[in-house]
């Protein structure tokens, strides 16, 4: 609780020191206190977006604004900017190179598993056969094993209520092949 808090402080702290930015290099500084400044959040919890579809960047931070994505700590910076600097923070993250977050690798028989149940679901229809993502479509391969957790989790009880055809697949879907796809896109 008192991290979280002291997160959010900075981050409302950032945020004043933003409202004068004129770079994006300023814009982007309330960025890094959460989410690192070489890309590895400070937190497991927090997503990488280092590396990250600008699309995708893009349509969370103006689902934060709108308010349909629910953070204490997201919707007060996100509500701050319009969508020019959204779109352009969006861009320059998309631009940096994915950290390497030093997650194993699944065990052959954790991904064999993930595999099979990432077809039957048909995640890579829309994330692409790698994970890698597409546009609007977030990359999955290489996050943090921890976020990945918590927003599978946040999906099913539709805690995480910015894209509901998620929450179905994360419902139709055992527990058990969830935990292997966790452990299989944290690994590749």
């Amino acid at each position: 609780m008192f991290s979280r808090l002291m997160i959010c402080g900075v981050a409302l702290l950032l945020m004043a020191v933003q409202a004068r930015a004129e770079t994006i290099e300023d814009k982007v500084q309330v960025c890094t206190a959460c989410h690192g400044e070489n890309g590895k959040p400070v937190d497991k919890t927090i997503p990488t977006i280092w590396g990250q579809q600008a699309g995708y960047l893009y349509i969370q931070l103006r689902d934060f604004k709108r308010g349909d994505r629910k953070s204490e700590i997201m919707q007060p910076i996100a509500a701050q900017f319009e969508r020019d600097d959204m779109l352009a923070i969006a861009e320059y993250f998309s631009q940096k190179p994915w950290p390497d977050l030093g997650q194993p690798r699944a065990p052959k028989d954790v991904a064999e598993k993930a595999v099979s149940a990432s077809r039957s679901v048909g995640c890579p229809a829309c994330h692409l056969d790698r994970f890698q993502g597409d546009g609007t479509v977030p990359r999955l391969a290489g996050m943090g094993r921890d976020y990945l957790a918590k927003t599978i989790a946040d999906f099913r009880t539709r805690a995480r209520g910015n894209n509901p055809g998620m929450s179905d697949l994360m419902l139709a879907t055992s527990p058990d092949d969830l935990a292997a796809l966790v452990d299989y896109l944290a690994g590749l």
